[in-house]
């Protein structure tokens, strides 16, 4: 694996070393993230002129913007949002660009930040695969009929595959045969043939005129119940060619699974939910061939990966009984369906695949991800979590697997959150509050205008505000500590302004209310007790766990100290914790390239134990635990009890009162 360039940065005053710093990155981006502080009211996009360094030594570029004065610039002055990373450097960030307190640079300085994969990395997470689709474009050079041979073109067809390419016992789709007499003499007998293996023979989908092999591309699709994701692959070069999201078209009919089962049995519920998923894979689907400048029947193959009710929805399955005790689903393993058939928009040969399911509520995009990661091959107790609308949980390794999911609602995709939003550009993603002033500084995705904030920028928030006094374990704010920041809004409710109207594209300040740290404590309270819960039922604790693998659309730009702040994770070491994004893509895209991967899979979903949580009391318990920052059980959380006391924040015991 060829390694990443990188760099280190040394902050003055303080000498605070920042090792790993990848080539080219934004040197506002690292300070942010490493838990240095440099003032930012504008995101990075340069229109503050806050984040004012002097870099003293090293190699960069950038650095200029309209708010930096020609003396300021001559002086040596760069803005921190406008430096890219080019080698090793010395940053001294000058008085004005600091915290209240002129001397401190920091907090008390974080813990690691945990690994972020690489698109390499990613490559590299499972072994012994290779480029081998279950569906393949072969090309043929037939023997044109003559008096002396003059059998029907469809044995002709399956003569050549057995002869040129070993395939026997060949079927062929009925609407091949159709057109097959003129595919076949349209380029003198070279013709493209798309074949799927199947168990019980390879069968021909489509049949084309000329070489068109090079022509291979495949849809992998994350339906998520928020939002939906698709990459676009080249089969052939074994490569990502395009990729494009989508908020999830059935949240008009309600947020989390539990409501839009509710709302399939109504008349007609079914079919729009299922058209309205349709809908959104349709707008991503485009959105990547033309991206890529691919035809749409450029594609020979489809996979999806969901929670098992976003896999019944889309290919119309009844729910039903999915909410029902003893909570059963129509099957875990759907058959391939034509795309073209749920409504598509894709050529009459291609097959959707869908994930294997477990259960009623850890589906395929779980089964993806423990592929896709390479948990199913490793020695090691790993916890493997997905964190979205639903909260799913693996423990186990290559020889056992235990699995258990929770409903924590939307808000770490921006769900349910005044101002919330998908981790894309403009997105605010992190942010830092100076306890002395309660002002904040903030960082987007891309250094674009804040339109919102998205779920690493949610976390962050809250943590800062606890963390600087604004708000107490009870997510409530403090009114002492009402000022230019933290206001009443229209319903009398408080608010705390992250950005003002100046600095967004939104057209608005954007804030974070008192509802919305309602919404992420309900959401983080569930997703830990869901881990506790597991890991007590196989009779593990945290030390157990060798390492920990975290998915989600925001994984890429979570903090672990953030996390842990509020009680989304443990206070464990953070070189335990790899972040790998999307799982759930990983894994589809694997099945795609493989067929032993989907074999694999099918050998997860059927081999993988289900914890169920809706009657667990050990659950229940846990949860109202969790329902303040970070818990009312301090024995994960020793950092965050020492920052806590230093404010003069009394433990909260079980019952959620303080203790004497």
């Amino acid at each position: 694996m060829a390694e990443e360039t990188t760099h280190t940065i040394t902050f003055q005053p303080g000498d605070i070393v920042c090792d790993g710093v990848p080539h080219e990155a934004n040197v506002l981006r690292v300070a942010l993230l490493e838990g240095v502080h440099i003032n930012a009211s504008c995101g990075g996009t340069g229109a503050c002129g806050k984040c004012k360094v002097e870099i003293t030594d090293g190699e960069y570029e950038g650095g200029k913007s309209a708010k930096l004065s020609d003396e300021d610039y001559k002086a040596g002055l760069r803005l921190a949002c406008r430096v890219k990373v080019m080698g090793d450097l010395t940053v001294a960030i000058p008085e004005e660009s600091r915290m209240g307190d002129a001397v401190a640079l920091t907090h008390e300085r974080r813990p690691g930040p945990g690994r972020v994969l690489t698109a390499q990395d990613l490559e590299d997470l499972v072994a012994g695969w290779r480029i081998d689709p279950v569906v393949k474009k072969i090309a043929l050079k037939l023997d044109a009929p003559d008096a002396a041979n003059n059998i029907n073109d469809l044995d002709r067809l399956k003569l050549a595959l057995k002869a040129q390419h070993g395939l026997e016992n060949v079927s062929v789709d009925f609407h091949v045969v159709r057109d097959l007499p003129l595919m076949l003499r349209l380029e003198d007998w070279l013709v493209t043939v798309t074949v799927v293996e199947r168990p019980k023979g390879p069968k021909v989908i489509q049949v084309v005129p000329g070489d068109r092999t090079a022509e291979d591309f495949s849809i992998v699709l994350d339906i998520g119940t928020t939002s939906v994701y698709a990459q676009l692959l080249d089969l052939k070069a074994g490569k990502t060619v395009a990729e494009a999201s989508e908020y999830n078209g059935q949240i008009s009919y309600g947020e989390d699974v539990i409501t839009r089962i509710i709302h399939s049995q109504k008349a007609g519920g079914r079919k729009k939910l299922q058209e309205a998923v349709v809908q959104t894979i349709t707008a991503v689907i485009e959105k990547v061939l033309e991206k890529g400048g691919v035809d749409r029947c450029q594609v020979s193959h489809m996979v999806a990966a969901g929670n098992t009710v976003m896999t019944h929805l889309l290919t119309g399955v009844n729910t039903k009984h999915i909410r029902i005790a003893p909570y059963v689903p129509a099957a875990t393993f759907l058959p391939p369906v034509r795309a073209g058939h749920l409504g598509i928009d894709v050529c009459d040969h291609v097959f959707l695949y869908t994930f294997p399911c477990v259960s009623s509520y850890v589906g395929g995009d779980i089964v993806s991800g423990i592929i896709g990661s390479g948990v199913f091959q490793t020695d090691k107790i790993t916890l493997y979590i997905d964190i979205g609308t639903n909260g799913e949980a693996v423990v186990g390794n290559s020889e056992w697997l235990v699995a258990t999911s929770c409903s924590a609602g939307p808000a770490f995709e921006g769900g349910g959150i005044e101002h919330g939003m998908r981790a894309t550009r403009g997105a605010i993603e992190a942010v830092q509050i100076d306890p002395s002033t309660g002002e904040p500084h903030i960082l987007t995705i891309g250094g674009k205008p804040a339109l919102g904030i998205c779920g690493s920028g949610i976390i962050d928030t809250v943590a800062e505000l606890l963390e600087a006094g604004i708000i107490g374990q009870n997510g409530k704010f403090k009114e002492a500590k009402a000022g230019q920041w933290l206001r009443r809004n229209a319903d009398g409710l408080w608010e705390y302004v992250l950005a003002s109207q100046e600095f967004t594209a939104a057209g608005q300040d954007i804030v974070i209310t008192e509802p919305d740290i309602d919404n992420l404590m309900r959401a983080k309270g569930a997703i830990y007790a869901g881990i506790t819960t597991l890991l007590n039922s196989v009779g593990l604790d945290l030390d157990a766990v060798e390492q920990v693998y975290v998915a989600g659309g925001f994984g890429k730009y979570l903090q672990v100290d953030r996390a842990a702040a509020i009680g989304l994770f443990p206070e464990i070491n953070p070189e335990r914790f790899t972040f790998v994004g999307n799982g759930s893509l990983l894994g589809a895209r694997l099945v795609s390239f493989s067929k032993d991967m989907q074999q694999a899979a099918e050998d997860v979903a059927r081999t993988m134990t289900n914890i169920e949580l809706s009657d667990n009391q050990f659950f229940m318990d846990e949860y109202i635990a969790s329902l303040f920052f970070p818990h009312t059980n301090m024995q994960w959380f020793p950092r965050m009890e020492k920052i806590l006391a230093r404010l003069g924040q009394e433990p909260i015991d079980e019952s959620g009162k303080k203790s004497t």
